[in-house]
């Protein structure tokens, strides 16, 4: 009788740990250090795994950079907002969406990243092409596509989900977005942004609510 062999410890929470700790370097030093202040060896080292963990993992810094992106999207404005439960008012449903949403782009990181974006020469769009792909069109992307299971339920009118999208995304960014990344922003007051996104949002509802048929 053979000796009855001890099945091989599963790898794979181990490999999602290690994933984990990769993004959360690439998180840090993308937004602090800007994409070419960054390598794959500043990677390892602060991820605390092997260079050769990280490749395993990201075929290059390209990868590792889009990757990055989606996942602080996600830190702060996780996918399940955008799924559409029918559940309360469709006000509440969107505020929820719009403080989100603002919590992101007024984020340090998210606020560095916009001014590593601007930096770019014009006629190379390599970097901000991957940036706006895997942030700013996905997350339009799941609003519009929110915007379209409300329409459909009856909750809003909107002719064209994409564009609404589009235009409640900047109406959330105001002023306060562009003097963030402009430097020259006073702390945000807590009861001005609230009175800034119930008004967007409430400003949204009169040119998309389900009354709206005809206007």
């Amino acid at each position: 009788m053979t000796r009855a062999t001890r099945p091989a410890a599963p790898g794979r929470p181990k490999d999602l740990e290690k994933r984990a700790a990769i993004l959360d370097a690439a998180k840090a030093l993308f937004p602090a250090r800007g994409y070419d202040g960054v390598s794959m060896d500043a990677i390892a080292q602060t991820a605390g795994v092997s260079k050769l963990t990280v490749y395993s993992h990201f075929q290059d810094k390209d990868t590792l950079f889009v990757e990055a992106v989606k996942a602080r999207c996600e830190d702060l404005l996780p996918s399940d907002l955008f799924l559409a439960r029918f559940e309360g008012p469709i006000r509440g449903q969107l505020l929820r969406i719009a403080r989100a949403f603002f919590s992101l782009i007024t984020s340090e990181d998210a606020v560095n990243i916009h001014r590593m974006m601007s930096r770019q020469l014009p006629d190379d769009s390599h970097l901000p092409r991957l940036f706006w792909e895997a942030g700013p069109k996905r997350t339009t992307e799941a609003l519009a596509a929110f915007l379209q299971a409300e329409h459909d339920a009856g909750e809003l009118h909107i002719p064209d989900c994409a564009l609404a999208a589009s235009q409640f995304f900047c109406l959330l960014k105001g002023e306060h977005h562009a003097k963030l990344t402009c430097g020259c922003h006073d702390p945000l007051d807590p009861r001005a942004v609230e009175r800034h996104l119930e008004a967007t949002v409430d400003l949204f509802l009169r040119a998309y609510g389900p009354g709206r048929h005809g206007a």
